[in-house]
Order: structure tokens, then sequence, then C-alpha cells
């Protein structure tokens, strides 16, 4: 397979004289995933039971439509001073408005309205972080913002790091985390070079103990090639590779998550949830728009439940990985409602491109994240239903 079999600790001192070797044999190394269909229905959806009463039968949160209503959004960007230029589009020319004014209402139930107050009285004294990717992020503030509207008078300290930020609401003694992980397990540097650490997860989860209410995310790093990639080498079990198929790596990967989740989180203290894959919308053809490039210019939701498109190859991967697990994490199933929100990406509406990149939205746009406020809202209206209703 291309590999190096050393054991860790010698792995500092002989790495390096094996490079040319291991890029001579890049082309044969391979690793084998079995195959796993595109289907939604590879593994069942974790609910919440009894959501809607006792005597209703159990909602699927996670299939509906998007609904236009007009006393959305649940905040302004103006009035939300932690978001990102990167997510927040209105600051930065979006003509449009419309797109936040989409509520998301399920096929056989109503969300309850996200409450601000209740989620700060409901969680007085403890502590949320999501952990994950530039998508984490992407939620984490958009629930600030929410919080923040909801209690604007309160006093709030904002602290800013990497990879731990923490934005606190001071008269709850409520905190709101992010950690950035896009791989969850670690990556170690050696002698200059980036080993992505299948098999452990130590280094980064020693920040997530003694936290309250975890959320999870990762997937779209996993993919990257080129100047994206964020490693140069993996390291499994301690073999060392240039590259493998990146199913397996991610099913790996999370294996490594979900069994650090088994052995260390206390379920009388700790929530964890994992947020599925967001996805992007690069591709018109997935939505049936034969004139556009990508989603520049998109102004509104896909109609109806279904999504054309194809579905994440890694959803079916994330969820066998929650099955297996002792006590499964929640999984927030974003992945279908959000790829019916072609309209709600920072596209070319985003602090950090130049004016050349704007009159360029063929290949500039950012069809990946997402605008604030926005979709992340619902994300996080899901959350407060799994975690109090």
């Amino acid at each position: 397979m291309g590999s190096l079999s050393t054991p860790r600790p010698g792995f500092a001192s002989t790495l390096l004289p094996f490079l040319l070797l291991l890029q001579a044999l890049a082309g044969s190394t391979s690793a084998v995933v079995i195959s796993l269909r595109r289907r939604h229905d590879s593994a069942p959806q974790r609910r919440r039971p009894g959501f809607g009463g006792a005597d209703q039968a159990v909602c699927d949160l996670f299939t509906g439509s998007w609904v236009k209503d007009e006393s959305y959004p649940l905040y302004q960007a103006l009035s939300c001073p932690v978001i990102d230029p990167q997510f927040n589009c209105q600051l930065y020319g979006r003509p449009d408005a419309d797109y936040l004014r989409y509520r998301w209402k399920p096929a056989a139930c109503e969300l309850p309205r996200f409450d601000g107050v209740d989620f700060l009285t409901r969680m007085r004294g403890k502590t949320v972080m999501f952990v994950g990717d530039s998508l984490g992020r992407n939620q984490w503030q958009s629930l600030i913002c929410m919080l923040g509207a909801a209690a604007p008078q309160g006093q709030t300290q904002f602290i800013r790091g990497d990879p731990l930020s923490t934005y606190k609401f001071l008269d709850y003694g409520v905190s709101i985390s992010f950690y950035r992980a896009p791989y969850l397990v670690d990556i170690d540097v050696v002698q200059g070079r980036r080993v992505l650490m299948l098999n452990n997860i130590s280094g980064n989860a020693n920040a997530w103990t003694g936290v309250d209410v975890l959320s999870f995310n990762s997937g779209h790093w996993w993919t990257h090639k080129g100047d994206l990639q964020g490693w140069d080498y993996m390291g499994d079990g301690g073999s060392y590779y240039l590259d493998m198929d990146r199913l397996l790596a991610f099913q790996k990967g999370m294996s490594t998550w979900a069994n650090w989740v088994d052995i260390n989180i206390d379920w009388s203290k700790t929530k964890v949830f994992f947020q599925s894959i967001s996805p992007t919308h690069y591709n018109p053809a997935e939505w049936n728009n034969p004139v556009s490039k990508n989603c520049f210019g998109e102004m509104a939701p896909v109609s109806g439940s279904n999504y054309s498109g194809p579905y994440p190859d890694q959803m079916p991967v994330l969820r066998g990985v929650i099955k297996a697990m002792r006590n499964p994490a929640y999984l927030i199933d974003i992945t279908t409602l959000s790829e019916l929100r072609k309209d709600c990406h920072p596209s070319i509406y985003s602090g950090e491109l130049s004016p050349e990149q704007r009159a360029n939205p063929d290949r500039s746009a950012d069809c990946s994240h997402w605008c604030l406020p926005g979709l992340p809202d619902t994300w996080n209206q899901l959350l407060y239903t799994a975690l109090f209703f």
C-alpha cells in the first residue's frame, strides 16, 4: 500500500529519509473501501422520541419544505457584531432579501419557534461548544446572534482565539464556544510535515471535556486535494500514507471520534450532537437550472421536499459510525433541507473578495458557506428543539 510501518515514537527520525520512496510509490498507493450506495435510508435516523406529545406520532423534523414567513429573520446583521465578513452578505451588498424570510416546515408537525430567553434560562450556568470546520463556525455565530437578539441589553464577553473562541452571556453564565478542528482527529507536525492521525484525537479532545452540550461537524476538508488539502501524510495505526480512499479515511477518523465519545462522555451530564454534511451548490444541473454557473443569482429555495442532486457519499459512512456507537450521538440531519436552499450562500457578497473577484462570479462565488442571517439559524432551531422538546 505504499506504507511505512514504524512505531510512532520513531516516526520523526525515520519519516524524511523515506519521502522520496513514498512519493515514488504514490501512484500505487490505494486503499479498499466497501462500496456504499448513495441513498437516504442507509441507516435509521435517531429521533427524539415523543416530539409533539405523548399521543402524537413521532415527527420527522428533517423532511418537509420551506415556507415564506414575514416574521423572519430572527435578527439583523447590523445588530450582531460577531458575524465574519465571509458570512455577512447584507453588509457586503447582496441586493435581495427574500432569502431571509423562509421558515422550515416539517411535513407532519411544526417546529417550536426559537426562543432565545428560554434557551439562555434553560442553559443557565452551562456551556455549549461547536467543534469542527467553518460550517461549525457559521452555526456558532448564528446562535450567538439569535441569543443576542433575545437579550440585547445583557452583559457579554467575547474571547477570540485559535483554535478556541468563546462568547459569554454573563447575566446567565452561559458560554457559547467554537473549537476549530476540521477533521476532529489530530494533525501532528513532524519536521515541517503535517500528518493527519486517523487514530488519534487526544490533542483536540482535551478541550472538549466538561462541556454540557457538544455539537460536532466534519466532512468537507476530507475531500480537499492540492493546495486546499490540510495535510501532507496520513497516519494510520503506525503506518503512513501519501493518500488513501477518502471515504475510508473519513470512516477511520469518525470511528476514532465515536470511540472517544463512547469512552469519555458522561451522558448524564453532556449531550452530544453531530451535524450532518452541509451541501454545496456549485452545479446548477442539480436544481435544473440550465442558465446559471453556480449559486450566484439564486434568490429562492427549491420548491417541494426533494432535491434532484446527488446525496453526499459521506452520509452513509457517518450514519454507520453513529449507529455503531454504544451511546449514539443525536444526528441533526440538515443535509436535504439545506440542499433545497441554493439561495442562501454568500456567493460574491463577502468581505473577503476583491472588486475583480466580485466581477467574476463564475470563478469566485462562495457556494459552500451560508449568509447570516440565514440557513444556519434553522440549524440552531433544530438544535433547540432536540435539546428541550
